[in-house]
């Protein structure tokens, strides 16, 4: 299903989706053709039952050097069908598709991280880099600003002197300057960044994946919400949760919790699977 990609590589094992950007000889510079790969991949996974978390990664050593300049801008120069196509594919899965993804999502960034690789890295809903990452914002030093979503995302992670510096400067910063601003959750070195991503994915699949759905969306939603609207919208969420919930989760970690005594909320998530254990 997923063999038949040329600038994506997807590997299934053991519940965790590895999706690396697969152009290492550019450094996993994005083509229109790789935006198109990705969106098929990334929609097929969404509703793999074997994918219960999607890493986001690049291979060879390197997340992405941004837009490929060459097959992504000037060969669409006199092509404005071409330009509009590439335009939506490469927006779609890096934010449209990514940002509500049904599944717990991971940027895994080695290596570099450029430009336009900043809207997947920041769409995705967690994120671990090695410690010798390097990231760039470089476009001030070539004549363009942050384009597509790239300001407004960056704008919206970091604090505003964190992202008017790297955004003016452009200067290049490493994977625990990342950490330190917030735009990753961990820097590790760099032998350990995939333990560190695997190690996030089995927690992740620990949980209620109903709930953790909503729950992510609830945290994404509620940012550009009044008080009044937040109220409204996470009532109506929270019961939402319980409509087709096959793990019952409410009355499942209450029961756990106060009959059974056999966890505590507050250091580790209820036990799933009762659901087929009650013959359900």
């Amino acid at each position: 299903m997923y063999d038949n990609f040329e600038c994506v590589d997807v590997k299934l094992a053991d519940g965790i989706a590895w999706v690396r950007l697969n152009r290492p000889e550019k450094r996993n510079a994005m083509s229109p053709q790789l935006h198109e790969e990705m969106e098929a991949a990334l929609t097929t996974l969404e509703v793999d039952p074997e994918a219960k978390v999607v890493v986001v990664a690049g291979a060879g050593g390197n997340f992405s050097a941004g837009q490929d300049l060459k097959l992504f801008f000037r060969a669409n120069e006199n092509n404005p069908l071409g330009r509009k196509k590439a335009q939506r594919a490469a927006n779609r899965w890096r934010w449209e598709l990514l940002y509500n993804y049904d599944k717990p999502t991971i940027a895994m960034v080695e290596g570099y991280c450029v430009g336009g690789a900043f809207m997947q890295l920041l769409a995705t809903d967690f994120a671990v880099a090695a410690e010798d990452a390097t990231f760039s914002l470089s476009e001030v030093n070539w004549g363009i600003l942050p384009g597509a979503l790239v300001s407004k995302v960056v704008a919206d992670t970091v604090l505003p002197r964190h992202a008017l510096y790297y955004c003016c400067l452009g200067e290049p910063f490493d994977g625990k300057e990342a950490e330190r601003i917030g735009m990753v959750n961990f820097a590790v070195p760099p032998t350990k960044v995939e333990d560190k991503v695997t190690e996030l994915a089995n927690k992740l699949m620990a949980k209620s994946p109903r709930v953790l759905r909503a729950t992510k969306q609830a945290v994404r939603n509620v940012r550009s919400m009044d008080f009044g609207q937040s109220y409204d919208y996470l009532a109506e969420k929270g019961m939402a949760i319980k409509v087709g919930d096959t793990e019952d989760s409410y009355n499942t970690g209450l029961s756990q919790f106060l009959d059974e005594k056999s966890y505590k909320p507050t250091f580790e998530p209820f036990k799933l699977g009762s659901d087929e254990e009650k013959g359900n």
